[in-house]
Order: C-alpha cells, then structure tokens, then sequence
C-alpha cells in the first residue's frame, strides 16, 4: 500500500476545512443507500440485480444550487455529447460558460490554497490569468478519447459529466451534483451500494461512496464520488493531485477519511479521470 503523502494530506485538510460551501449531511441532502449492489453487469427489466427500489437522494436544499460556484458549474453540465466517438462541438458560448466558472471557483478559498501551494512547488504560475489558462488546458481542452480519432472528450466531461462507451457503459461520471439532477430527470437508476472485503460499510452522513447506477441506456458497474462538497473543493483538489503526482494514484488522509485518489493522465497534459476511491474511516479524528 502506498504510503500516505503527509504533505499532500495536510494540503487537503486544509482544502476541506475551507471548503465554505460544503453541505452537511441529513441537513442540507438526505440520501438513502438501501441495499447493496448486485455483482451482475447485465441491466434488465427483471432487475434481480437492483439492491435499491427508491432512488439515492431523498433531498437536496436547491437553494445551494443558487450559489455562484454551484450556477457556473451546473451551467456546464449540459454542454457535452456523452457518446464517446461523437465529436464535441463547442460554441463561443460554452466557451464563456467554461471562463465563467474558472472565474467564479478561482475566487474561492479552497481554489486560493491550491494555487498558492502549486506557484510554491513551482508548478503554476503565479499569474492568475496564466494559471486559468493552465486549469484549462488540463480539464477543457479536447481529445481523443481511446478508440477514436477525433476530439470526443475532455477531463471535465469524464470526470464531472460522464460518457458512455458504446451505448452500454458508463464512464467517468464522478460527480454529485449530475447524480442528483440526473436522477431528478429519471436518467439514472441507482443500483444500490459497493462494497468489497477490503472497503468500509457506507455511511449515509459520510462525504464518500462507491455504487452502481444505469444513465440513459449504460450501466456504471462502480462508480465512486464525493457527496455534497462544492464543486470547487473538487476542482481543487484533483488539480493538486495532477500536477503534484506523476504516478497516477496518492493516498491522502483528511477528515474522516483515508482515501486514495485516483488520477489518470492522458499526455501529461490532460485530466484522463480522477476519483476517490474510500480505503477506511479514520476513528482518531
């Protein structure tokens, strides 16, 4: 098991403590994980493999929706194609709308630390118009994603919209907030919890959790997200992780939780997918 990086973990306690906008659990959502989810992948109507007859979130204080992190990130979450080998056009419009939510999260104090801890590792500028250019380049900028060979993807839309692959399979799709609308609109099915022999029992007033759900027509087999942090915190903290981790993967322990976060570069340029992925509750904090 790696090692946890202290430094990195001090970083991100320092990013959660600051995370202004985080909802609280039972207060500001509700979400009910019912049973576990089943191991087939098939989705059909009979549905044996469904732990969860009701959907995940009971309820969500949409007035956060209102907040100025929040409007700018749900304003792009319908600017994308999910079917990978669909080539993403981006209007001028979806442009600005990508600006404006830079603007908006580069503002806040989790994004400040970030930048601040990245221009003293010498690995942003300190400039904050060249280090917009540079969460750009690493979350909004296209490429071709596996198996195509035209610009079907971006960091922003794996991690935060989700794709599908063939019609069958989710990918990416890490993200709360789309959960929720999505479910909302009787897109996604939530499939019930994961959990394997190594993974801790899912809480429902916990930040983290891993589950099954179908989005359109695909199925996520598992999926792992944060639950009720801001989009910025997120943002923050994968962009940490990228640019301070060349291998792919860091275990961090913050809060309540010991976590490895996953990160997959794609060129050492782009955000190819970041998740958390839940290793234990700590007790001691």
């Amino acid at each position: 098991m790696i090692e946890s990086d202290r430094e990195l973990s001090a970083m991100v306690q320092e990013l959660w403590d600051n995370d202004v906008n985080r909802l609280k659990p039972g207060k500001d959502y509700r979400i009910s994980l019912q049973g576990k989810a089943g191991d087939s992948l098939a989705i059909n109507n009979d549905d044996n493999n469904d732990g969860a007859g009701f959907p995940l979130f009971t309820f969500v204080d949409e007035n956060i929706f209102k907040k100025e992190t929040f409007l700018a990130f749900i304003s792009l979450l319908d600017n994308y194609e999910s079917d990978t080998g669909e080539p993403e056009i981006v209007t001028p419009e979806e442009v600005a709308e990508n600006h404006k939510f830079l603007d908006s999260i580069i503002q806040t104090p989790t994004m400040k630390i970030a930048h601040k801890y990245l221009v003293e590792k010498h690995l942003s500028p300190a400039d904050e118009t060249q280090f917009k250019e540079q969460l750009y380049r690493i979350w909004f900028e296209l490429y071709a994603r596996r198996g195509s060979s035209r610009p079907d993807s971006s960091g922003f839309e794996h991690v935060f919209v989700g794709e599908t692959r063939g019609g069958r399979t989710v990918i990416g799709f890490h993200n709360w907030i789309q959960l929720y609308l999505q479910e909302k609109l009787g897109h996604i099915d939530y499939k019930g919890y994961s959990v394997d022999a190594k993974s801790p029992q899912p809480d429902e007033n916990k930040h983290i959790l891993a589950l099954q759900f179908s989005w359109k027509n695909g199925i996520k087999p598992k999926g792992s997200i944060f639950i009720g942090v801001s989009p910025e915190f997120e943002f923050a903290l994968y962009t940490l992780c990228f640019l301070t981790s060349p291998n792919e993967s860091v275990k961090v322990q913050f809060s309540f939780y010991d976590v490895e976060i996953v990160c997959h570069h794609y060129n050492q340029k782009h955000i190819g997918t970041t998740y958390p992925v839940l290793i234990k509750y700590r007790m001691d904090h």
